[in-house]
């Protein structure tokens, strides 16, 4: 008897591999959306290049400048000796050569490098800040194609409810039971919700073409059906007082005013230091012939005798400290009123998505319900089973906007925090 190949052995104690799960289709959920534009976002990638940018300037802020090489030739007519006139250095009468080397005063270079770092935070606050707005966005625009999805989905559902009225109308009209006028009625209805149908479509091919825009995606490329709106948080998650200090800390606008507050006071500094002197030093050797027979020292210095003119640059570099504190501080008043505002509507949102969820939808189904089973019997008017239906349409637009709504304030709520919940 043959043995069986080990891998043959391992399929039957193992059993079928399970495949790997598909990756969902982009469009059906907002993370794929999110993890999309991180990738393809041009003017994300712009603040990135620029942050790099920035990055690469700290070293050379706080660098000495480059030394000077100077050469002198002496005598290149060589007058007094049977010398031809020349331009070879040993072939002159002296040939002086200068480097100098610029050093600025004690303290400087820390400092110019400290601004750039400064700089550094800027716009690494600045991608962060870009990201946020743009994450926001998308959040927003997907609860908007969330919401015509649905109401699209609603309307088609109670086009079919519509239907079935109609036939029913239809049915008792034929054996005398009703009216002409309710067959009517009902035919309005449905043609009064296959234009807002229409209305409704146009305006998801509208939000599909924002979100496609903020993809970076040609505008009338395909996305997939909005499958779910994403989890919201548990309710310890959203204690203000916790929110606020996360707000501080990572709010990215707070941070680039920040930034510029510690700009601002290594500018303050810069320009303090400027009332002191900055130096030139170098070294000269002579030659003459062939070798160098003399050594020069020279030292030079700016004379700072422009007072005047340097106070007013330090009394600009403490306004300019005073103005960038002032519109961080007017900055984190707005912030937390609209951390506040957006806290609050959020909650709002969760509470009537409760209530049409477990009151108003229930009770509108069970009016239908009542009225449908009194038409039938003769017991109601039709127009009072229209508007039976009309109340659990407008129940369930209730749930979804609701639903929307927290999505909406949930997206502006990780905008103004900087991260997710």
């Amino acid at each position: 008897m043959k043995r069986l190949p080990i891998y043959l052995l391992l399929g039957m104690l193992l059993g079928p591999i399970p495949a790997v799960a598909a990756e969902r289709p982009l469009g059906s959920d907002v993370a794929g959306l999110l993890a999309y534009a991180r990738e393809h976002n041009p003017e994300l990638a712009a603040m990135r290049h620029e942050a790099d940018a920035a990055t690469q300037r700290v070293q050379p802020a706080g660098a000495l400048p480059d030394p000077v090489l100077r050469a002198e030739l002496m005598d290149v007519t060589n007058q007094g000796t049977n010398k031809a006139a020349s331009l070879l250095p040993s072939q002159v009468g002296s040939t002086r050569y200068l480097v100098m080397q610029s050093v600025p005063w004690f303290g400087k270079r820390g400092l110019q490098r400290e601004v750039a770092e400064a700089q550094v935070m800027q716009a690494d606050g600045q991608v962060a800040a870009t990201w946020a707005e743009l994450a926001g966005r998308i959040k927003t625009a997907y609860a908007g194609y969330y919401y015509l999805s649905g109401s699209e989905r609603l309307a088609r559902q109670t086009l079919e409810l519509l239907s079935t009225l109609e036939q029913i109308a239809q049915t008792r009209y034929a054996h005398g039971l009703g009216a002409q006028q309710d067959v009517i009625r009902v035919q309005v209805e449905q043609t009064g919700l296959r234009a807002e149908l229409l209305d409704i479509e146009g305006e998801r091919h509208h939000q599909q073409s924002r979100l496609n825009g903020l993809l970076s995606r040609p505008a009338m490329a395909e996305l997939a059906e909005p499958s779910q709106l994403r989890r919201l948080p548990a309710a310890a998650q959203l204690d203000y007082p916790l929110l606020e200090q996360k707000l501080r800390a990572r709010n990215p606008q707070l941070q680039i005013a920040e930034a510029q507050i510690q700009s601002a006071e290594k500018s303050r500094d810069l320009v303090q230091l400027n009332r002191y002197p900055g130096f030139t030093l170098g070294v000269a050797p002579t030659q003459s012939g062939n070798s160098v027979r003399s050594w020069d020292l020279m030292v030079e210095f700016n004379i700072p005798l422009q007072q005047e003119s340097r106070r007013s640059q330090e009394r600009e570099a403490e306004a300019m400290l005073a103005a960038s504190g002032a519109r961080k501080e007017a900055l984190l008043n707005q912030t937390l009123s609209e951390l506040s505002e957006s806290l609050y509507g959020l909650e709002t949102a969760r509470r009537t998505e409760s209530l049409a969820a477990t009151r108003l939808l229930p009770q509108s189904e069970l009016t239908y319900q009542s009225a449908l089973a009194g038409y039938e019997t003769g017991k109601v008017e039709f127009a009072m089973l229209i508007e039976a239906q009309r109340q659990i349409l407008k129940a369930k637009q209730q749930l979804l906007k609701a639903q929307v709504d927290a999505q909406l304030r949930l997206a502006e709520i990780e905008r103004l925090l900087g991260e997710e919940l």
